[in-house]
C-alpha cells in the first residue's frame, strides 16, 4: 500500500522483483530517513550509499524527524543528518535479498532501481523495568516491517 495515497502499488511481475522483511528490531524513525534517502536509487548506488554510511563517511539526512539532530557536513540542500549504521545493516541486507530475487527471476539486477519502499509499524514487544517500591515503568521495543521492489529502468 502506498502510504501517500493510501491506495495499492500498482506492481508488474514481469519486470519487477519484490522482498520484504518483518519486525526487525531498528528505530521506526532511522528506518523512514533511511528509506526516504535510497528511494530511487540505482541497486549499485544504494549498497555503495550504505556502504558508506555504516563507515561514517557520509550521514543520512533527516528531513522529518530532525528535532534536535546536529549538523552533519557533506549533506546537499540540507543541515540535519545521522549515522544510523544499525538500521543501515538491515537494509543492505534486504537490498541484497532483492537483488537474489531479481537474479533468480532472471532479470539484470544491475539495471534495476528502487522503485517503492515503504516502512510500516511492526508488533510492539512488551517489557517492564522494575523501579522502587514494588513499581514499574513500561519498556516496549517497537518493530518495523519494511517492503522493497526493484524495476527495470525501461519500464
Amino acid at each position: 500500500m502506498d502510504t501517500a495515497t493510501g491506495t495499492e502499488t500498482e506492481v508488474d511481475t514481469e519486470t519487477t522483483a519484490k522482498a520484504m522483511v518483518y519486525e526487525l528490531h531498528i528505530s521506526p524513525k532511522h528506518a523512514f530517513e533511511v528509506c526516504r534517502a535510497i528511494k530511487g536509487k540505482k541497486v549499485e548506488d544504494a549498497e555503495v550509499y550504505l556502504e558508506a554510511v555504516l563507515e561514517k563517511r557520509v550521514a543520512i539526512p533527516f528531513k522529518r524527524h530532525k528535532n534536535k539532530v546536529a549538523h552533519r557536513r557533506g549533506l546537499k540542500k540540507w543541515y540535519a543528518g545521522r549515522y544510523p549504521v544499525k538500521t543501515c545493516a538491515e537494509i543492505l541486507k534486504l537490498i541484497r535479498d532483492t537483488r537474489g530475487n531479481a537474479k533468480y527471476k532472471g532479470l539484470d539486477p544491475d539495471a534495476m532501481r528502487i522503485w517503492h519502499i515503504a516502512t510500516k509499524k511492526g508488533r510492539t514487544i512488551k517489557g517492564s523495568m522494575p523501579r522502587a517500591f514494588s513499581r514499574a515503568t513500561p519498556k516496549n521495543t517497537d518493530t518495523v516491517t519494511i517492503e522493497m521492489v526493484l524495476r527495470e529502468e525501461g519500464s
